[in-house]
C-alpha cells in the first residue's frame, strides 16, 4: 500500500523509499514503426538541438568546442556573417537502411544543424581559426588588446 496518494494513475510511491519511485518513461511502448513516421523537420530539430557548444573567453581570445561525433571536417561550415555573427552548421547523413534490419532504438540523430554567435565588439574577425580533431571543432576568435583610457594628472593650484 502506498503511503502517498498517486496523482498517476496506478503508481506506487513510498515516501520512505526514495528507490520505489515509478519513473515515466515517455518513449515506453514506442513502436518501431512510430519513429518511421516521425516527420523530417522533426528530426531536423533534434539534430539541432544536439549540437552543443562551449564558448569560453581567455584574455587573448574567445574560444568555441563543438562536438561532431563522427563528421569530418569537410561536412561542417564555419562562418563569419555581417553584424559580427559567428555561424557553425552542416549536416550528419542518415545511415542507410537495409530492409532486412530490425531497429530497436534510434538515437542518434541525423540531418542539418546550424548554430549563431553574436561576437563581441572586441573579436578581430579577419582572424578566426577552426580546425577539427576526434569529432571535437574548435574556433578560435582572436581579441583586440583592451585599450586602458589614457589618464592625464591635472595640477592643482593654489
Amino acid at each position: 500500500m502506498s503511503l502517498v496518494p498517486s496523482l498517476f494513475g496506478g503508481r506506487r510511491t513510498n515516501v520512505f523509499d526514495p528507490f520505489s519511485l515509478d519513473l515515466w518513461d515517455p518513449f515506453d511502448g514506442l513502436l518501431p514503426s512510430a519513429v518511421a513516421n516521425v516527420p523530417p523537420s522533426a528530426r531536423e530539430t533534434a539534430a539541432l538541438a544536439n549540437l552543443r557548444i562551449d564558448w569560453k573567453e581567455t584574455p587573448e581570445a574567445h574560444v568555441f568546442h563543438a562536438d561532431l561525433p563522427g563528421l569530418k571536417k569537410e561536412e561542417v561550415k564555419v562562418e563569419v556573417e555581417d553584424g559580427r555573427i559567428l555561424q557553425i552548421s552542416g549536416e550528419r547523413s542518415k545511415e542507410q537502411e537495409e530492409k532486412k534490419d530490425k531497429w530497436h532504438r534510434i538515437e542518434r540523430s541525423s540531418g542539418k544543424f546550424l548554430r549563431r554567435f553574436r561576437l563581441p565588439e572586441n573579436a578581430k574577425l579577419d582572424q578566426v581559426k577552426a580546425s577539427m580533431e576526434n569529432g571535437v571543432l574548435t574556433v578560435t576568435v582572436p581579441k583586440e588588446e583592451e585599450k586602458k583610457p589614457e589618464v592625464k594628472p591635472i595640477e592643482i593650484s593654489g
